[in-house]
């Protein structure tokens, strides 16, 4: 949270605060994606998988 310079919320009332969560956790997953794709590590898989 604090990585990407979030400290306190803007808004106030549950379903306010609750939409900003949503928004960087969002925020958050596009920037993972946006790491993975840069190092090329997107389409592989952690494990090799097994054949039965």
């Amino acid at each position: 949270k604090e990585d990407m310079s979030f400290r306190k919320y803007l808004c106030r009332g549950t379903v306010n605060v609750l939409a900003e969560s949503t928004m960087i956790a969002i925020a958050h997953n596009i920037n993972k994606l946006h790491r993975k794709i840069q190092s090329g590590k997107i389409g592989q898989h952690l494990f090799e998988l097994k054949t039965a």
